[in-house]
């Protein structure tokens, strides 16, 4: 009897350590869940006002250019690519640097700011309700270049006319207009297949107004194919001499060509630019956080007028 009393105790003091072992396991488990979520919550915080911090930094940027109102060309400061570094390393000067805790002097941050006028703006291909010829040769020959399907650009054009004029109808009568792309992806929505996409991302763009060209900037198959008359080596060319010597107005790049009857115009070519690209990329311990944002600039006031956050690629996870 003693015995059996005996095994029962030894029974009940081992349920008991196991209850309070589950408890203290469930405790320690719940503790260590909210201290999880409240980092990420603090590094979300943190990652949204560095990008923002970015962000008004390159609008900065934007602003002191355009008070040399000089034409906008990739030897300027707003150009050249901020590779990845310590952001500490950012406020090294200012004394600020001593101010941040160790979980930000585990940051960094990496960007770049480009120039949207360097590409053919499909906006461009219809105006004042009509396809604009111009604009659909200089699709046609940068589709040629690329060896996308001439039909898509067809149907593309075709679309963007028919919804262009439904917007333009439903805004006279004050009735909701139809919604237009306003990146390259969302040229699905108008027929674009990925692939076709995928090659038009580093030549075209969508802007919320028509655009020329920016003749400093853009790459030699964009000045091809806005250039009528202009071969892939002139083109190759032009972009060796501004290397050189940026184009200070049209007639300098017309020389620079060597073909002297270059059909250039300002409607559809510049030297200047007024809509900008931004890309900031945070690394913040094992997070990485990509923005893309447009900004607009006219004169010194420079707006952002989109801000898309990204998915980082797993490779750059580090």
């Amino acid at each position: 009897m003693k015995r059996a009393q005996r095994g029962a105790a030894i029974l009940t003091a081992l349920l008991l350590v196991t209850l309070v072992a589950t408890l203290s396991a469930s405790a320690l488990w719940q503790q260590w869940r909210a201290l999880e979520v409240e980092t990420a919550e603090r590094t979300k915080a943190q990652s949204r006002w560095l990008l923002q911090g970015a962000l008004d930094w390159a609008r900065l940027i934007l602003r002191e250019d355009a008070r040399n109102a000089v034409p906008d060309h990739l030897g300027e400061p707003w150009a050249v690519v901020l590779q990845e570094a310590q952001l500490s390393s950012f406020l090294a000067g200012s004394g600020s640097a001593a101010d941040l805790g160790e979980h930000l002097k585990a940051a960094y941050l990496s960007g770049q700011i480009t120039d949207l006028q360097a590409r053919l703006n499909l906006l461009n291909l219809v105006q004042e309700g009509q396809i604009h010829q111009p604009s659909l040769r200089a699709f046609s020959r940068l589709f040629e270049a690329l060896q996308l399907p001439p039909a898509e650009l067809a149907f593309l054009a075709a679309q963007l006319q028919r919804t262009l004029q439904a917007a333009d109808t439903e805004r006279s009568t004050e009735g909701t207009h139809p919604l237009l792309p306003r990146n390259i992806e969302q040229l699905a929505w108008l027929g674009l297949t990925p692939t076709t996409l995928a090659a038009l991302q580093a030549h075209a763009v969508v802007l919320p107004e028509r655009t020329p060209v920016n003749l400093n900037t853009a790459s030699a198959l964009v000045l091809h194919a806005s250039l009528p008359g202009l071969d892939l080596a002139a083109a190759e060319r032009m972009v060796q001499a501004r290397k050189q010597n940026h184009f200070r107005t049209l007639s300098d790049a017309v020389q620079a060509s060597g073909v002297p009857d270059l059909a250039v115009n300002g409607n559809q070519h510049s030297v200047g630019t007024r809509y900008f690209e931004v890309r900031v990329r945070l690394r913040l311990g094992s997070t990485v956080s990509q923005e893309r944002s447009m900004l607009h600039r006219e004169g010194l006031q420079v707006k952002t007028l989109a801000t898309l956050r990204e998915t980082p690629a797993l490779a750059s996870v580090q």
